[in-house]
């Protein structure tokens, strides 16, 4: 790996900037206020701003470069590539892509997350970022759960999230539509038979849970939206909050020492696109640890600044 010398910048050091040269060793930062020494390649950063790299703990912009409209695709490994090289250009350097695998058909699909992990999986030595798969399970996609059990076995999965979108508002079933093909008509039937199965949720919860705890696999509950619920994923080893959907819940998930997730997008946009939880007045009260940038990558580095 190359070593690099960076001369001349405001480097983020200890939560200030300071007027420096770093030179790397590798994926480590080497020394400070250095020489060049023997650095294979030097970069003048005069009048530039050094920051460390973007952690995306939860990002799914990906899916529309794998479909820019609906029922139009691209082939996955282009969609992949192109994501990499959008998320290196806003400063991630770790993205975990946020694959849903749902009950709905088309780009949610099962036959869409089998591909996406395949293609994650060939394709990471040739990614700029360090690239991981964080699987985004719908509950009521029960018959998922034995594949899902093998891959978290396998260790093919980086970050598991426990999702639940079976309860779709009639205005959002023609998006839902949209992207899985279908009819709405087909949409509401297809919706008849996922609730029909509600009762076999909770255990079919339980069995993935502790799966991914014996796999030692960090897990996410999305969307909680009562501290009930984040109690109850948080007994299952889920101690990551994705999204809390009013404060109350955030609360109970940070008096409980969870790490606590939002959207970068909010924090641009000054306030949720649902209506829900305004993150800048989350993060002002401490009540959250971790933005990421849900579906726009160049949130999270906004964000920051924006905050500042």
């Amino acid at each position: 790996m190359t070593d690099i010398f960076i001369e001349g910048g405001r480097a983020l050091v200890d939560g200030a900037f300071v007027e420096t040269s770093l030179r790397t060793a590798g994926r480590d930062i080497g020394a400070l206020d250095t020489e060049q020494g023997r650095a294979a390649l030097h970069i003048d950063a005069s009048g530039l701003l050094v920051l460390p790299g973007i952690i995306d703990l939860h990002g799914d912009a990906f899916e529309r470069q794998m479909m820019p409209r609906p029922s139009v695709d691209f082939p996955t490994d282009v969609a992949l590539i192109d994501s990499d090289r959008q998320a290196i250009a806003n400063g991630i350097t770790t993205v975990f892509h946020g694959t849903t695998w749902s009950w709905e058909p088309g780009l949610r699909s099962a036959e869409n997350a089998r591909k996406l992990l395949d293609a994650i999986e060939a394709l990471r030595p040739q990614l700029a970022a360090d690239t991981r798969f964080h699987l985004r399970h719908e509950t009521h996609n029960l018959d998922a759960e034995t594949e899902i059990i093998q891959w978290l076995s396998e260790g093919r999965i980086d970050l598991f999230a426990f999702n639940d979108h079976s309860n779709v508002k009639p205005k959002k079933r023609n998006q839902l539509a949209e992207r899985a093909g279908l009819s709405v008509e087909a949409i509401n039937e297809m919706l008849d038979q996922v609730v029909a199965r509600r009762p076999e949720v909770p255990a079919s919860i339980a069995r993935l849970a502790a799966a991914a705890r014996a796999a030692d696999i960090r897990m996410l509950s999305h969307d909680d939206n009562t501290p009930v619920m984040r109690q109850e994923f948080r007994a299952l080893g889920a101690t990551i909050a994705e999204f809390p959907v009013n404060e109350e819940t955030a609360r109970d998930a940070a008096a409980a020492g969870d790490f606590i997730v939002f959207g970068a997008p909010n924090v641009v946009r000054g306030g949720s696109h649902t209506g829900w939880t305004k993150a800048s007045d989350m993060i002002a009260q401490g009540l959250c640890s971790v933005l990421a940038s849900d579906y726009y990558y160049p949130a999270q580095l906004l964000a920051a600044f924006r905050l500042a």
